[in-house]
């Protein structure tokens, strides 16, 4: 295949790590980096010729108009999550302005990362994620609106992760990853509990192979049907979904413990506790509270492609976050830190 010459933001976080990597070891296209800080970048950048890096963020997106009108594809993976004016600015402005500066008539795709909490069920806009969302969330919903008004729209494919995994000593943690050790700690109460709510998850390494796979086959997707009302493919990246209770249940089968019965978390006992506890919630916080499911229509991972998985089941989830391990490591210097 004749290497493409592709333009990725947000190579320094979690995903765009495992993507950059991926794309740099297992092809031979052009890739041109644009990083705040590459002082945080720890693939091997230099493994390869046909790498190159620029230091600078979206906010001066222009000054890269005629390098932009040269790409073939444009993986757009950076995203500001805290601060009001920054997180509409680079989320929505920024973003739709590198956009607009794509060449419709040379670039073959656009890879866009939004965020599975703008859709409903049936994979369409959630009106409560613009309402009530965060920041972060509010800006997502509101560039997706955006982007199906561009010419070159019917060119966007959007991908929508669900739970990310990922990170390990060579690439930054995602935010799920960093926090699961502390939630198996809690495996001795957790497994005598029920609860009501399901979702999807994906680790950031099969997002990489559906990335790679998208950029070799750009009308080789299976997304809704595409309208001239919605011109923008649209793919949620995730495994197929898995109730809590299913992965409490996995995840006690991993860590050895058994289950001999469960009493149900009703959402009114929970209620009382925020109260009880006074427990500050956002509004969109209490929104997922009781919306409690979610899940989507035909989640993409790469055995949608016939490829490979690399974290299929809630039990490669614990797997590649080594919890085992570090379980053991927490039993073994526990005695030394009572004493």
């Amino acid at each position: 295949m004749t290497p493409k010459r592709i333009f990725l933001t947000g190579a320094s976080g979690c995903i765009g790590h495992y993507i950059t990597e991926t794309l740099i070891t297992e092809t031979e296209h052009e890739l041109y980096l644009l990083v705040r800080n590459p002082d945080k970048l720890r693939f091997d950048h230099e493994a390869r010729s046909g790498i190159t890096i620029f230091q600078g963020d979206l906010r001066n997106i222009s000054q890269y108009r005629n390098l932009l009108k040269t790409m073939d594809v444009a993986i757009l993976v950076a995203t500001a999550w805290g601060g009001t004016a920054e997180v509409f600015d680079i989320n929505v402005i920024k973003t739709v302005r590198l956009i607009e500066l794509l060449d419709p008539r040379v670039c073959e795709q656009v890879i866009y990362f939004s965020t599975s909490s703008i859709l409903d069920r049936n994979n369409q806009l959630l009106r409560e994620a613009g309402q009530l969302g965060t920041d972060y969330i509010r800006s997502k919903y509101d560039c997706m609106r955006r982007l199906s008004k561009l010419a070159i729209a019917p060119k966007i494919t959007t991908l929508f992760p669900t739970l990310v995994l990922g990170g390990d000593e060579n690439k930054p943690y995602s935010h799920l990853s960093s926090g699961i050790g502390d939630v198996t700690k809690w495996v001795d109460v957790i497994r005598w509990l029920q609860a009501d709510a399901s979702f999807h998850f994906i680790h950031a390494q099969d997002i990489a192979q559906v990335v790679k796979y998208l950029v070799a086959h750009p009308d080789d997707t299976e997304s809704t049907e595409q309208t001239e009302e919605e011109p923008i493919q649209r793919l949620v990246l995730g495994s197929p979904a898995l109730t809590v209770n299913q992965a409490v249940e996995e995840g006690c089968a991993y860590l050895g413990k058994k289950i001999y019965f469960r009493l149900p978390l009703q959402r009114w006992l929970a209620n009382i506790l925020i109260v009880l506890f006074r427990i500050k919630m956002s509004a969109w916080d209490k929104f997922c509270l009781n919306y409690r499911h979610f899940t989507y229509q035909n989640p993409v991972n790469p055995q949608t492609f016939g490829l490979p998985t690399y974290c299929a089941t809630f039990s490669d989830v614990l797997k590649t976050s080594n919890i085992q391990e570090k379980r053991k490591q927490e039993t073994i210097s526990s005695p030394e830190e009572e004493n």
